[in-house]
């Protein structure tokens, strides 16, 4: 792995042409009513994480700039939105499932042609290597696909009338209402997906706001929103938290908040709600992910894991392994094994193949992550991995950082970055007790072969996390797993078909089993009277 200061900063014309900005995007507009309305006021510049070299002088390139909204236009916005589901009487949430799912597939088929747009752009604006960007794309599309096959499933099942103790019904899902929709930037378009869809195919209606690093690639996708769906279903705001966010959530008219980020604005959005029993709140917050490494375990495979565990997109993934807890009498040969991997790591620019080592899209973060390994030594511990912890601009190298033990920032605080804590132990009851009485509760990794040994851990952390990954790093993969987190790490549990339920609430018609009341409802049914009332099967 190169030293931070060898990394050249590319020249603009050794970019390949198919990865150049050829002109920056100036997006004077938003998605508001089914329109493209055009923004007269402020905007922000966006700035990408790559530094290139543009005829002698070395600076941020720019990507273009997006709208800075006032309050008034985003609560025109929620207002759009609110008077589209029209207290659950608006056309999209009245409109037969069926009728749903085609609108998703057309803005699916819409997608797909902003493909090669999408990924230059989440490459240039959060640093995403080439691959990896074009893998999120083709799962969130693989998400979408999943979501329409889930949601046929699940109205299949409810198609049918039930008769218990004298009373037929049937029993169907029906939307909640407005939802403000609030993705994160390093899955930008993935995560955000994982809310947006299944609260849009269930018959809600919604606010976007792009995540703070990630504004410009739902860009290409306005027009597909716009086209798609029926005017006011979709709607986006951009702007300051403080200006456009907090004053939606104090009108009291949201009433699902799909939010993926820290449990500390989670918290501030929710207070901010007049009335937060009716609020659903479904959240993807914090998480400090360990790996327990068994005296037994396959080093090999163990550090392997770990590595990409820890390291794939820098390790700013919520389901990155955030400290590793390896037995003593194993950890100098497993930290010679990381050392060696994290040494054979291609650092550089994002479209570079097999890159894996990125510029970092915040400019703050560099210097909070040399923060911890700095706050780490000072308590004894070393940084292993030759120029593990140096910077430059917006790379950070990773640090494998040994020991670790409590006190220190980087035990206890969810780093997001390239630092890996490890921590000796010499009983298996220290990183249990770790997970017990830690904030987070997301997921952990344990590696080993010793049968009973695995069985005593799995048991111990079965009741503290929500996902137990034997001989693997942990992971949010395949998506019909559920997704979810105890403590401050998740509220909500999220997979293709937990999101339809949770965007959703179970609704029951029912009357007396009479022949007067059979004789209306097969009547309504086959006449196809109602939307709801249907044993319509979707295939």
């Amino acid at each position: 792995m190169k030293d931070a200061m060898e990394l050249p900063v590319p020249r603009v014309e050794g970019i390949p042409e198919r990865f150049r900005i050829v002109a920056p995007i100036y997006q004077n507009y938003y998605l508001v009513d089914g329109c493209l309305r055009r923004w007269d006021g402020p905007m922000q510049e966006v700035l990408s994480p790559v530094w290139v070299n543009r005829e002698g002088e070395e600076q941020q390139q720019l990507i273009g700039s997006s709208p800075l909204l006032s309050e008034q236009a985003a609560m025109e916005a929620l207002s759009v939105a609110v008077r589209a589901y029209a207290n659950g009487r608006g056309p999209w949430p009245t409109m037969s499932v069926g009728e749903r799912i085609q609108c998703v597939q057309r803005f699916t088929r819409a997608m797909l042609e902003k493909r090669a747009e999408i990924v230059r752009l989440m490459i240039w604006e959060i640093g995403k290597s080439h691959r990896e960007a074009e893998r999120e794309f083709d799962r969130a599309v693989a998400y979408v696909r999943d979501t329409i096959d889930a949601l046929k499933e699940l109205d299949r099942v409810s198609s049918r009338f039930v008769i218990q103790q004298g009373i037929i019904g049937q029993i169907r899902r029906a939307p909640l209402g407005v939802v403000l929709c609030m993705g994160p930037y390093n899955f930008p378009l993935y995560e955000t997906f994982t809310t947006l869809i299944p609260s849009l195919i269930m018959g809600n209606t919604l606010v976007m706001k792009p995540p703070r690093f990630g504004i410009l690639l739902f860009q290409p996708l306005l027009e597909a929103f716009r086209d798609s769906f029926p005017a006011g279903v979709v709607n986006t705001v951009y702007g300051e938290g403080e200006t456009v966010i907090h004053p939606l959530m104090e009108s009291g008219l949201v009433d699902v908040l799909a939010f993926i980020g820290t449990n500390r604005v989670a918290d501030a959005l929710r207070r901010t709600h007049p009335r937060p029993h009716r609020l659903r709140c479904v959240l993807g917050l914090d998480a400090k992910n360990p790996a327990i490494i068994l005296p037994d375990a396959d080093l090999d495979l163990a550090a392997a894991e770990c590595i990409r565990g820890s390291l794939t997109y820098n390790g700013q993934r919520c389901t990155a392994l955030k400290i590793l807890f390896v037995h003593r009498s194993i950890a100098d040969a497993f930290l010679e094994k990381m050392s060696r991997g994290i040494g054979e790591l291609k650092c550089g620019m994002p479209w570079e193949e097999g890159v894996t080592v990125t510029p970092m899209p915040e400019p703050e973060k560099p210097f909070y992550l040399s923060g911890l390994v700095e706050d780490a030594r000072r308590s004894g511990a070393s940084v292993i991995n030759g120029g593990g912890g140096t910077c430059r601009a917006s790379f950070f190298f990773p640090a494998l950082v040994y020991p670790v033990k409590p006190g220190m920032r980087l035990y206890s605080e969810e780093q997001f970055g390239p630092v890996i804590p490890v921590v000796p132990y010499d009983s298996l009851s220290e990183p249990v007790e770790y997970v017990v009485s830690s904030n987070y509760g997301q997921q952990a990794s344990i590696f080993g072969k010793n049968g009973d040994l695995l069985a005593q851990l799995v048991d111990s952390l079965v009741n503290q996390v929500c996902r137990i990954n034997v001989n693997s790093q942990c992971q949010r993969s395949p998506d019909t797993f559920p997704f979810n987190g105890r403590k401050d790490s998740a509220e909500g549990t999220q997979s293709v078909s937990d999101a339809l339920r949770i965007f959703s609430i179970r609704i029951v018609v029912s009357a007396r089993d009479t022949d007067d009341n059979r004789e209306i409802i097969t009547n309504i049914v086959k006449e196809r009277k109602s939307h709801f009332l249907s044993t319509d099967f979707i295939l």
